[in-house]
């Protein structure tokens, strides 16, 4: 008798998966109040005292740590959205199947994406 394909991971995987996200939420919040504190405190760096040249050298490179400061804020949102999708899909008891083969991703691909909604096959067919 062949053992069937198995169609989704089983409550306990479900559960591990889920304190997995959990953690990697609570460090992508951190990260995320860290960048908006270094953009914060970046809006005043006491080089108001400084001469007008080294102003505008300050300034351009100011604009450009607040353009990247916004744009990893940005990313960082992103990621915690798509973890707390991943939560939802624990819950329906659908996580970890592929949108496209509908089959299982694999164990070790979800533990190091765990918001991943495509197997690797159907990655690469993109």
């Amino acid at each position: 008798m062949t053992q069937e394909p198995k169609i989704r991971y089983s409550d306990e995987e479900l559960e591990e998966f889920r304190q997995l996200i959990n953690n990697k939420i609570e460090q992508a919040q951190r990260q995320l109040e860290l960048i908006e504190s270094a953009y914060r405190n970046d809006q005043n760096n006491g080089t108001d005292d400084t001469s007008p040249t080294f102003k505008a050298f300050d300034e351009g490179s100011q604009v450009m740590s607040k353009e990247t400061a916004s744009q990893l804020a940005i990313r960082q949102e992103k990621f915690i959205r798509d973890l707390k999708n991943a939560l939802i899909r624990i819950e329906n008891k659908t996580y970890g199947i592929c949108r496209v083969t509908k089959r299982l991703i694999n164990k070790e691909r979800l533990k190091l994406v765990p918001h991943a909604t495509l197997s690797i096959e159907a990655k690469n067919m993109q």
